[in-house]
């Protein structure tokens, strides 16, 4: 099981803070986990309806989509931030 966690709009699209989840074989990458994400509803095909935007980090450290998230404990999703 992968604990997700998501933040700002992510969070309020899908309608919870975090879940745990169990990821199947074929996902990979964090690509891979949102286009995964996308199947399972309405809401996160909404919350991550411009993937490209939404940044991911595994175990506290920012990765790219391209990024293997093997052995991840930890995945969170979240919007770009803005701010200083």
């Amino acid at each position: 099981m992968t604990k997700l966690v998501y933040f700002a709009w992510v969070r309020e699209r899908i309608g919870r803070d975090e879940e745990e989840i169990d990821l199947p074989g074929h996902v990979k990458t964090a690509g891979d986990l949102l286009q995964h994400l996308k199947t399972l509803g309405e809401e996160y095909q909404i919350a991550l309806e411009h993937e490209n935007v939404i940044r991911v980090a595994v175990n506290h450290e920012h990765v790219e989509h391209r990024d293997s998230i093997a052995g991840a404990r930890e995945i969170a999703l979240f919007p770009p931030m803005t701010g200083g």
